[in-house]
């Protein structure tokens, strides 16, 4: 991990990412300025961890660049994956909103360009600019509504269930054609970790699918060729 002083260009970078955050693109030209002057650079190679589950909250993140994922391990050693994020995301709201620990661990999944809020320094902000805190607490309904689906997804659905739901949240029309692309960290492992599976149910439940032509499994995407049908498959 290395990171950087602000300077205009990095100011000017770090501006940029923000309009692209969904709540955040739309703050005003004064709280913009305010969150690029206390912003931190920060790069992680892959593999790299960001926090640990149980450390202070002493940062808020922005990604500009790369992918992070969160989870959570259980005494015997299980990983749950909580969330995926990329470019244009934020983390670590929660726990510094609510001066409490990171709930979960972070560790970037390649090569990572983030920006760093302290959380006394953002906190501050928003005691200044309301606007600020409306866009946090958007961010922060947003992700509770995510998280009520996440315990849907484990608790109701099976294995096949919560992959066709998976795949169909996150299917992208590319090329004429309805996929999910693969990331060279998208293993089956790392998708059996998101699923809350071992690879060998994942490996089933994805032959089970495609052997009824409903996907089609390729190295580098995931081909829907039955929408439809996929989405009757992720039903409660």
């Amino acid at each position: 991990m290395y990171r950087s002083s602000p300077t205009s260009k990095q100011t000017y970078d770090f501006k940029n990412v923000l309009s692209q955050i969904r709540h955040f693109d739309t703050l005003s030209e004064p709280i913009g300025e305010e969150l690029a002057a206390i912003a931190q650079a920060i790069h992680y190679d892959e593999g790299q961890t960001i926090f640990v589950e149980g450390e202070p909250a002493t940062a808020l993140y922005f990604i500009e660049q790369g992918w992070v994922k969160s989870t959570r391990i259980s005494s015997q050693g299980r990983e749950q994956a909580m969330l995926c994020l990329g470019a244009g995301e934020v983390f670590g709201e929660t726990a510094v909103v609510t001066h409490t620990s990171y709930p979960c661990t972070a560790v970037a999944l390649e090569s990572l360009d983030l920006w760093r809020v302290a959380a006394d320094d953002l906190l501050g902000l928003i005691q200044q600019y309301s606007e600020l805190g409306i866009a946090v607490i958007q961010l922060m309904g947003e992700r509770v509504r995510y998280y009520v689906d996440l315990v849907d997804d484990l608790s109701l659905c099976s294995v096949e269930a919560r992959l066709a739901r998976t795949l169909f949240r996150n299917a992208q029309f590319i090329h004429g054609k309805w996929m999910v692309p693969r990331r060279t960290w998208s293993t089956f492992d790392e998708m059996a970790v998101r699923l809350g599976t071992v690879r060998d149910v994942l490996s089933r439940s994805l032959r089970s699918l495609e052997n009824e032509g409903i996907i089609q499994v390729n190295r580098q995407e995931i081909v829907i060729l039955e929408p439809e049908n996929l989405a009757k498959h992720g039903q409660l």
